[in-house]
């Protein structure tokens, strides 16, 4: 499985094979016509690894507040990836953050410390300070929003097959009386 978060400087990745073992992440930057090298170095990718799912975020999502650009490459990497026989599954912000928080209501921060925590070794250094109002957004912060997509369709999946002992992301909401 291949996710993959596009951003504003080109997009971050994260490859899953099987349930668990992370095998490759990272951010693919762009200059110039930030589309068309996006859709090239994507297509390079899907290319090489040849994954059985490609998962993005559902940029066309009523709740999306994505730019006009990113919502044409998504729909972009959609078609192509029709045309080629990949299989694609979006979710929405929402639908992640969902697998995270009980009440869907955390920051991407607090997904990211979450999936930091489940990948120590891999990510733990990774994880970007904590954004203040005047900073921008770091760009490594698109590996986790990536692992965050690739583990929302992992557990989708895995709550379709009825698998017992699922593991769960979910932080517990305030008891209710």
């Amino acid at each position: 499985m291949l996710a993959i978060y596009l951003g504003t400087r080109g997009f971050g990745f994260a490859l899953f094979e099987g349930q668990d073992t992370l095998v490759d992440w990272g951010v693919k930057s762009v200059t110039g016509d930030k589309s068309t090298q996006s859709l090239t170095k994507a297509k390079e990718m899907i290319g090489h690894y040849q994954p059985g799912v490609l998962v993005l975020e559902n940029a066309a999502a009523n709740d999306s507040r994505r730019s006009v650009r990113i919502r044409a490459l998504s729909r972009s990497m959609i078609v192509w990836s029709a045309r080629h026989n990949v299989k694609v599954r979006l979710f929405s912000r929402t639908q992640v953050k969902r697998v995270f928080f009980s009440e869907g209501h955390g920051t991407k921060q607090e997904v990211a410390e979450r999936i930091a925590k489940r990948f120590p070794e891999e990510l733990g250094f990774r994880l970007p300070p904590k954004r203040r109002p005047w900073m921008s957004e770091d760009y490594r912060m698109d590996i986790f929003n990536a692992i965050a997509l690739a583990l929302a369709y992992r557990l989708k999946r895995q709550k379709r097959g009825g698998s017992a002992g699922r593991e769960s992301f979910v932080e517990p909401g305030p008891a209710k009386s």
